[in-house]
């Protein structure tokens, strides 16, 4: 059975030569999709990489990670050179469009360098975030975990989204939790904001006042 579909397989892909660039792109997508869900490891969004047209690709805009000038021109460079060897983790929106969970730099330069955006059609690599994290919150906490898991995320602006997530009625133990987070540092990023008083409930105030008492 196995050697049978792999040589039904092999007998089409003379036909795909035929197809025009675009074409041949959605085909490859698809059939990618399709394997995709016969996979054992279909819960996993790497296991699907596709190619879109970077113009469906959104930047979110609430990432707190800023890469300065020399790391982006490095950025470049290694994309140059090496090639795409990461794809921009997205979410798919109602009307197509991806907005970036992960990514937001090596999609500007898929978009801003004319070398690179010709050398890969127009087009940039994704893959798709499971569906539980639809949920605006989820994404922001989901960019979030992957700048800290690379080590790099804004003070000023994880502050910022501290609270906006606050605001949206996340506990401060769920916040915690999903950024990766103990407590003290989910209060002193609250603390930056001038907005303590959202944070003053049960479940770290005297873990803080503790800690206020012993300096």
């Amino acid at each position: 059975m196995k050697k049978e579909i792999k040589q039904k397989f092999k007998d089409l892909i003379p036909m795909f030569r035929y197809l025009k660039i675009e074409d041949k792109i959605d085909l490859i997508n698809e059939i990618k999709i399709d394997l995709h869900n016969l996979s054992p490891f279909k819960s996993e969004p790497v296991d699907c990489v596709i190619w879109v047209k970077n113009t469906n690709v959104i930047a979110n805009d609430y990432n707190p990670n800023n890469v300065a000038p020399p790391e982006m021109e490095l950025l470049r460079h290694s994309i140059q050179q090496d090639g795409y060897t990461q794809p921009i983790v997205s979410m798919m929106e109602e009307d197509k469009t991806r907005v970036v969970i992960d990514g937001f730099h090596r999609n500007r330069v898929g978009k801003e360098c004319e070398e690179i955006q010709k050398k890969v059609f127009g087009y940039l690599p994704v893959v798709t975030i499971r569906e539980s994290q639809k949920n605006i919150n989820d994404r922001v906490a989901s960019t979030i975990r992957h700048n800290r898991a690379r080590g790099k995320h804004q003070v000023d602006n994880m502050s910022d989204i501290i609270v906006d997530l606050k605001k949206r009625n996340w506990s401060n133990k769920k916040i915690s939790k999903e950024l990766g987070m103990d407590s003290d540092e989910v209060l002193r990023l609250a603390q930056i904001s001038g907005l303590t008083e959202l944070f003053k409930d049960k479940e770290f105030s005297k873990a803080w006042e503790l800690e206020e008492n012993n300096i």
